[in-house]
């Protein structure tokens, strides 16, 4: 029974971060890691680029500004600093408020030059 709350606490925890992250481009950044549970190596992110986009789309239903479709390009280039900066951050949203053994399922996270993954169970995960 404990588990069971855990499971629905950490649940809970999850949404309710995603909806306190502050820009778009970050919940997309998100939304592309938790789509992937295998992960994704930062050195392929261009093969994302429309996957991000797609998602980019959802969150932003009232059309694409010039400085989004930038964000997009920016992330998804592996010689920028963008993608490591939107993880620092995200990051640091559950940091920030967590304690580290919690928030570390949420975040992305992954050794230098390996995917790069958010570690939370998939079967915690639910898309509507």
């Amino acid at each position: 029974m404990i588990m069971e709350g855990f499971i629905v606490m950490a649940a809970l925890l999850g949404v309710y971060m995603f909806y306190k992250m502050y820009k778009n481009d970050q919940k997309a950044v998100y939304l592309l890691f938790l789509n992937h549970p295998e992960g994704i190596l930062f050195k392929h992110l261009p093969d994302y680029r429309e996957e991000l986009t797609e998602i980019y789309v959802k969150l932003k239903p009232y059309g694409m500004s010039d400085r989004a479709i930038q964000s997009i390009e920016d992330v998804t280039n592996p010689l920028l600093n963008s993608i490591n900066e939107k993880c620092a951050r995200i990051r640091g949203a559950f940091v920030g408020r967590f304690d580290d053994h919690l928030a570390r399922h949420y975040y992305i996270d992954g050794l230098r030059g390996e995917a790069k993954k958010i570690a939370l169970p998939r079967d915690l995960v639910v898309w509507e």
